[in-house]
């Protein structure tokens, strides 16, 4: 099989972790007498050093023209003081906009080896952390109006949160299709004691609860879903939610699993192009010394595999390639604890190949 798959490396330290994830997509396309190749795209802060755009249009073309897009993470100090609509997250999303990208799966699991590095108690982490939050991506107040005013005496700002029934339904139905694969229980967050739009999101998922009676089915308030998280993080098998509850949602779920650096994401709309990327920043704190933790971007990959290539022993390959990693006591930087022995980005890329 053949696939063209469009890379965006990303700024910072994400140059570093993608290319080892390409070693590992290289290979499992040897392995299993694939051919990838790889377009590259620029997006983000290297977009904008190049052609003083964050995602031009003719690198969304590129994306739009592959089978799917592998991303890195993108932003940094540099580019910290541009205008809001010059910066690297812009290019972020106008990606999304421009290719449909409405579903965000970020799962919420946590590895067995890493249970010690979770900041929950012990007896809260051995219960099980195994969920996944399905996010609308193109909606809501990050793709509402913006603006801000002088009203005379000060500086007055306005974001306009928006959503029709459409936009909630095609999200909804993911998040109830994708309790149909898992455990059947799914759960609706919003904010409808105060928010129209809640109030909106709530009456569409009652009504599609209608249609999954297989699916046991709860409405939760986004403040009290934050709270319950890390008191009983056990409860969740599926999570579906607006965009900006489901960013912070999604980055609190991340770290009860122990680091952020071991969580992949993905991004789908109708077609099986979809964006594959790892849910942790760029870090450039630690850009150029062969640290930072590759396996969230490679766990992404393997997300891609399996939801865009339709290559599921092949995704299954690189999760078991890492669980046993894991297993020998390995570890990065960030997920290091008594007893292990800390690689860098490459050399526990090395060990990966090598379980592959």
């Amino acid at each position: 099989m053949e696939k063209k798959i469009a890379v965006i490396r990303g700024d910072c330290s994400s140059p570093e972790f993608v290319k080892e994830t390409i070693r590992v997509l290289d290979k499992i396309a040897q392995k299993h007498g694939h051919t990838f190749v790889y377009e590259e795209v620029a997006m983000g802060g290297d977009a904008i050093d190049r052609y003083g755009d964050p995602l031009p249009e003719a690198e969304l073309q590129k994306c739009l023209n592959s089978d799917s897009v592998l991303l890195g993470s993108v932003g940094g100090p540099k580019w910290d003081t541009l205008p809001g609509d010059k910066r690297p997250e812009k290019g972020l999303l106008r990606l999304r906009a421009g290719m449909g990208l409405y579903s965000n799966a970020r799962p919420a699991r946590i590895w067995p080896q890493l249970a010690p590095a979770s900041p929950l108690r012990p007896d809260i982490a051995a219960n099980g952390i195994d969920f996944i939050i399905i996010r609308e991506l193109t909606g809501g107040v990050y793709f509402g109006e913006h603006s801000t005013i002088h009203n005379g005496t000060e500086e007055v700002a306005t974001d306009i949160m928006e959503y029709s029934v459409h936009e909630i339904e095609r999200i909804g139905r993911i998040g109830f299709e994708t309790a149909r694969k898992r455990r059947k229980k799914l759960t609706s967050v919003d904010k409808a004691n105060v928010l129209d739009t809640s109030r909106l999101w709530r009456k569409v998922m009652h009504e599609l609860a209608e249609e999954y009676p297989d699916v046991e089915y709860e409405d939760m308030l986004v403040d009290n879903c934050a709270m319950q998280i890390v008191k009983n993080p056990a409860q969740f098998d599926v999570i579906v939610t607006e965009n900006m509850f489901g960013d912070i949602l999604s980055d609190e779920a991340s770290m009860i699993t122990g680091s952020i650096g071991m969580i992949p994401s993905s991004s789908l709309g109708d077609t099986t192009v979809g964006v594959y990327e790892p849910i942790h920043g760029s870090a450039p704190d630690i850009a150029g010394q062969n640290i930072v933790n590759p396996m969230a971007c490679i766990l992404s990959a393997a997300m891609m595999l399996r939801y865009s290539f339709d290559m599921s022993e092949e995704a299954d390959e690189i999760e078991r390639a890492v669980g046993a990693v894991l297993d020998q006591g390995f570890r990065t930087a960030d997920n290091q604890s008594e007893g292990c022995t800390v690689l860098g980005t490459k050399e526990i890329t090395d060990r990966i190949l090598e379980e592959i």
